[in-house]
């Protein structure tokens, strides 16, 4: 393996940037990113400035926060800075949101008085029109969790984080629901068939101004859910067989030696037409197969555990129940420490995966190779949500099930009655916003709800003794 090359290590040493913005504080920081709060210098604006140092991870949020530029429960991209030759870190100008729906639940906990039945509705119906948002344009974000929900000092909440994201397919390919316009939130705003914004024109497809116009006849371009995922698993198996032969949209370094600009610099944008999709997944990989290696665990897909590759939105739909629980109870629906430990804790809820409850399940990768002992009595997710209404844990359920064609979609979820019963959802403007972000006044540095410490790892160390058989096509491990 060649030696990595070595990229600028701080964002204070790029010039095209701090011409731009004061680097004010860094305020967070991860294996693959740093993140700064700075100020626009030509208007004061406070900024945050996202370092990524992952060449890929910032390719993916860029091509879809450009996509969702004009969705109003995201976080906003102003423009970023990027090398194709990759030999500095591209970095992102989001709007600055001080805090986090993790900070929300972790304070409503510690403070005792928990969060009102029209608190949890209008933070639910936030995050439903986030979600709604990616997927009409087929966009997976793949790492859902409260600490990815960023929430501004008034109370609105966007979805953030998207290095882990995939587009599917090409948005407008697919007929698409009709927005749901839900209460007081305007989903997608067109002007004269162009969206604009403070630093970039974006004039988007027909299609696209066709599936995304707010003032589309809801009795035009309709399909079933049934349909929609149909139409999905079509062209993604058609997409397998024809991208097998074509490159990857990401750019390899090797093509072009873009100099360094923001996209307001450049007519040519990179980002502007490419669409990337499933068949990039991991590196060579060509044959329209995805990675379960993505998410947080507390927050992962059964079939993720489960090493399935072939994978779609729904597995943002289970992240979602597990956020919603986590919203009504304010603990962690699966807190598990492993991979192994997190599938015992699903199933201790929910019974066994089989074929049973979810047909085709048995055709996981890991299925046969990593099996459970039956749990004889569920406890069911009653027992996990206790005190709670009916219809919150009827909620909870239409997302949180094994087979994923069963999970409701947000825009389904938008239309729930749940929504529109008293209490009703109480005004973005009461809801209670905390002073600061999840962690930042934590005594211990890893918290009940340190979710980026949740990671892949699938060790075996803390489950006492396993069965281990060899099988025909290599072994199975029984867990007790």
């Amino acid at each position: 393996m060649e030696p990595h090359t070595p990229k600028s290590w701080s964002i204070h040493t790029r010039r095209e940037i701090i011409a731009k913005y004061e680097i004010l504080e860094r305020v967070g920081s991860g294996a693959y990113s740093d993140v700064y709060r700075g100020r626009r210098l030509s208007d004061n604006l406070v900024v945050a400035l996202k370092e990524v140092h992952d060449y890929q991870s910032a390719f993916r949020e860029i091509e879809a926060l450009q996509i969702l530029r004009n969705s109003s429960n995201v976080v906003f991209l102003h423009e970023y800075f990027w090398r194709e030759d990759g030999d500095e870190d591209a970095v992102l100008v989001l709007e600055y949101l001080r805090t986090d729906l993790a900070a929300v639940i972790k304070e409503a906990k510690r403070d005792g008085r928990g969060i009102s039945v029209g608190e949890v509705k209008r933070w639910m119906i936030q995050i439903l029109c986030g979600v709604d948002a990616c997927h009409r344009n087929v966009i997976c974000h793949r790492d859902l969790k409260p600490s990815n929900l960023l929430v501004s000092d008034d109370g609105v909440l966007k979805l953030a984080d998207f290095g882990q994201a995939r587009i599917l397919l090409e948005p407008g390919y697919l007929a698409t629901y009709h927005d749901p316009q839900p209460y007081d939130h305007t989903i997608h705003t067109t002007y004269d068939h162009t969206i604009v914004n403070q630093e970039h024109t974006f004039e988007p497809s027909e299609a696209f101004l066709q599936s995304h116009n707010p003032c589309k006849s809801q009795d035009q371009g309709n399909i079933s859910k049934e349909e929609y995922f149909r139409q999905l698993d079509e062209v993604k198996a058609k997409n397998s067989i024809d991208e097998a032969d074509k490159e990857t949209n990401v750019h390899d370094g090797d093509t072009s030696c873009l100099a360094t600009c923001s996209t307001s610099d450049i007519e040519d944008d990179p980002f502007k037409s490419s669409y990337s999709y499933e068949a990039e997944e991991g590196g060579g990989n060509r044959q329209g197969c995805l990675t379960s290696c993505v998410g947080t665990r507390w927050f992962r897909a059964p079939e993720l555990l489960y090493g399935s590759t072939t994978y779609g939105l729904e597995i943002d739909l289970w992240s979602l129940g597990c956020v919603f629980a986590e919203l009504l109870t304010l603990e962690p629906l699966f807190p598990g420490t492993a991979d192994i430990d997190q599938l015992g804790r699903i199933f201790n809820v929910l019974g066994n995966l089989t074929d049973e409850v979810w047909p085709g399940c048995s055709k996981l990768p890991d299925y046969r190779t990593i099996s459970f002992n039956k749990v004889e009595n569920p406890i069911g997710l009653e027992a996990c949500l206790p005190n709670h209404s009916p219809d919150e844990i009827s909620l909870v359920k239409k997302l949180v099930c094994y087979d994923p064609a069963s999970r409701a979609t947000a825009m389904e979820l938008l239309h729930d009655k749940y929504f529109s019963e008293v209490p009703l959802p109480v005004p973005i403007s009461e809801l209670r916003v905390p002073l600061t972000r999840s962690g930042q006044d934590e005594d211990s540095p890893r918290g009940w709800n340190d979710y980026n410490e949740m990671g892949s790892d699938s060790d075996f160390e803390d489950f006492g003794p396993v069965s281990v058989t060899t099988t025909s096509t290599g072994f199975s491990i029984q867990f007790p």
